[in-house]
C-alpha cells in the first residue's frame, strides 16, 4: 500500500477541482498529482529509492504538500525539519534519524554540498537537495515495515526517538479521524498550524476525501478572513492561541463564521475563557480535539453538552481508551489502543510489540472518564510544556542551558498562561565565582543561537538552589 496511490486513485474524479490555494495561486487536484510525479521524477534521478530517509526542511505552502507526495510516492520516507530549528537541532535530526537526503529550502541550511533542485513540479519555491553519506543504516526491523513518515520528537525523558509510520498505518488512522471530522470534497478547509508538526492525520486525510485547504498562516489573520470571504471556509483546523488571536481581533465581525461547520481546536488544551470567548463573539463553540503522533486522532468533542466544557469528548468508534492506577478522584493514567498506532521508535529502535502492552499505548497524560465515556485531561504525568502548540521539553532545553559557562544547573518549568498555554521558564543555579550582572542577559543570547525561538524560556531567574526528590529528580 501507498498513501500517495491511494490519494491519487480516491481524487481520479476531481482532477479539475482546487486541491490547495496559497495567496493568489491555485493548484487542481490533477496539477497537484501532477507536479509531485514530476518532482518524484527528479528525486530518482538524484539517487532517492525506497527506504531512503528524507528530511524536509521547508515552510509551508503548497510546495511542501508537493515535496511530501512526491517523496512518499517513491515509498521513500519523508521525515519533516521545522523551518524554525537551529542549525545545532537541524544537524541532530540528521544524524539521529539517518537522513539519505536533506531537501531544503533556499537559505535554511548550509549550501555545502548541496545543488537545485531542478523540477517542473514545484510550484513557488527554489529548493536545493543535498545527499548525505552515512556511516551506518538502520536495523534490519526497519525494512520489514512499509515506513512512509518518521516525526523526529525529543521525548520526554531526553532520549531522541523519531516516530515510524507506515502507510498502512496512515491510512488507517486518516479513515479513523475522518468518522469524526467526516471531510467531504464540497468542504473547504482553513489552515493555520505549521505542517513540521500537523500533516499526516490532518493534511492526508484532507487530500483523500479531495477537500479544498487554504493556507492562511502566512497572513494571519488576513489570510483567515479572506478564506472565510472569498473561499467560502466551511472547516478551520487551529490551536487556542489563534481563537484567542481571532476572538480579540476587531478586524473579524461577528457574522463571520456563519459558513464554518466545525472549528477545531487542537495542539494544547483549550482555554475555558478562550472557548468561551469566542462563542460570545461568533456564535459557534470550538471543538476540542486530543491527537498524539503515536496514535492519531483519537478524540473530537462533538457534543453540544455544556455540562463538558472541559472533556475531549468520547473515543471514536476505531479506539478505545481506559484509565489506569486512579486515584480517589478518579484521575489516572490514559492509555489509548485502536488503528493507525505507530509502527516503531527510530532511534533507538523499537518495535510496536515492545512500545504497546497488549495494544495499549501509555499517553503519559493524566485525565478522568466520567460516567457518560467522556475523556477530560487534568495534566501530564509527565513534564512537557505546551507552547502555543508547540511542545517544549524540559530536559532538552536544561541540556543546553548546563553547557553555559558559569551555570552550575537548572530548572526548566511550564507556568501557565491564559493566551499561550504554558510559558516556558526557567531557574538557574550558578557555579561558585560565577558573576551575575550580565549572565542572565548572556544566557539569553546563548538559548536562542543554540535552540529554536518557541523553546528559549521567557523567564529567567537565579536560585541558591533547585528542590529535588529523594532519588534526586528535579521538582518542577
Amino acid at each position: 500500500m501507498n498513501i500517495f496511490q491511494i490519494i491519487k486513485l480516491e481524487t481520479s474524479q476531481f482532477s479539475n477541482k482546487p486541491a490547495v490555494i496559497e495567496d493568489d495561486y491555485s493548484v487542481t487536484y490533477g496539477q497537484l498529482i501532477s507536479s509531485a510525479e514530476l518532482i518524484a521524477s527528479s528525486l530518482k534521478e538524484e539517487g532517492v529509492i525506497s527506504f531512503h530517509r528524507v528530511g524536509l526542511l521547508c515552510s509551508d505552502g503548497i510546495d511542501y504538500i508537493v515535496a511530501s507526495l512526491s517523496i512518499l510516492y517513491l515509498s521513500a520516507i519523508v521525515v519533516p525539519i521545522s523551518i524554525d530549528n537551529t542549525g545545532d537541532e537541524i544537524d541532530e535530526i540528521l544524524d539521529r534519524m539517518l537522513i539519505d537526503f536533506l531537501i531544503f529550502e533556499k537559505g535554511s541550511y548550509n549550501y555545502e554540498g548541496a545543488h537545485d533542485l531542478k523540477s517542473k513540479g514545484l510550484i513557488r519555491k527554489e529548493l536545493y537537495i543535498k545527499k548525505r553519506t552515512l556511516k551506518e543504516k538502520p536495523c534490519d526491523e526497519y525494512y520489514k515495515i512499509n515506513p512512509a513518515f518518521i516525526r523526529f520528537s525529543s521525548g520526554t525523558t531526553g532520549t531522541s526517538k523519531g516516530v515510524v509510520l507506515s502507510h498502512e498505518s496512515i491510512i488507517e488512522r486518516t479513515d479513523a479521524a475522518d468518522k469524526g471530522l467526516k471531510i467531504k470534497p464540497d468542504d473547504t478547509v482553513l489552515w493555520i498550524l505549521s505542517m513540521s508538526f500537523h500533516f499526516v492525520v490532518t493534511i492526508l486525510l484532507f487530500l483523500r476525501r479531495a477537500s479544498t485547504i487554504v493556507l492562511c498562516g502566512h497572513h494571519f489573520p488576513g489570510s483567515l478572513i479572506e478564506g472565510i470571504t472569498k473561499h467560502n471556509g466551511t472547516f478551520i483546523y487551529a490551536s487556542p492561541f489563534h481563537y484567542n488571536l481571532l476572538a480579540g481581533s476587531n478586524l473579524i465581525p461577528h457574522g463571520s463564521f456563519e459558513k464554518i461547520r466545525i472549528a477545531v481546536s487542537t495542539a494544547m488544551k483549550l482555554p475555558e475563557n478562550v472557548a468561551d470567548e469566542f462563542f460570545r463573539k461568533f456564535g459557534i463553540a470550538l471543538t476540542e480535539a486530543y491527537g498524539i503522533i503515536e496514535v492519531g486522532l483519537p478524540f473530537i468533542n462533538l457534543s453540544t453538552d455544556k455540562n463538558k466544557p472541559d472533556s475531549v469528548g468520547k473515543a471514536l468508534p476505531d479506539y478505545e481508551v481506559t484509565v489506569l492506577n486512579k486515584d480517589e478522584d478518579g484521575v489516572g493514567e490514559i492509555n489509548i489502543r485502536g488503528k493507525g498506532m505507530l509502527d516503531a521508535y527510530f532511534s533507538p529502535w523499537q518495535n510496536r510489540e515492545d512500545i504497546l502492552q497488549e495494544g495499549w499505548f501509555k499517553t503519559g497524560d493524566l485525565g478522568r472518564i466520567d460516567k457518560d465515556d467522556f475523556l477530560t485531561i487534568v495534566g501530564r504525568e509527565k513534564d512537557v510544556i505546551n507552547f502555543v502548540g508547540m511542545k517544549v521539553f524540559p530536559y532538552e532545553v536544561e541540556s543546553v542551558i548546563n553547557q553555559f559557562t558559569g551555570v552550575k544547573e537548572s530548572c526548566v518549568y511550564g507556568e501557565n498562561h491564559p493566551k499561550y498555554g504554558q510559558l516556558p521558564m526557567v531557574k538557574v543555579v550558578l557555579k561558585d565565582g560565577a558573576g551575575t550582572s550580565r549572565i542572565l542577559e548572556d544566557l539569553r543570547k546563548y538559548c536562542y543561537r543554540k535552540l529554536a525561538q518557541y523553546k528559549v524560556p521567557k523567564g529567567f531567574e537565579i536560585v541558591n538552589e533547585i528542590p529535588k526528590t529523594v532519588s534526586g529528580k528535579i521538582k518542577r
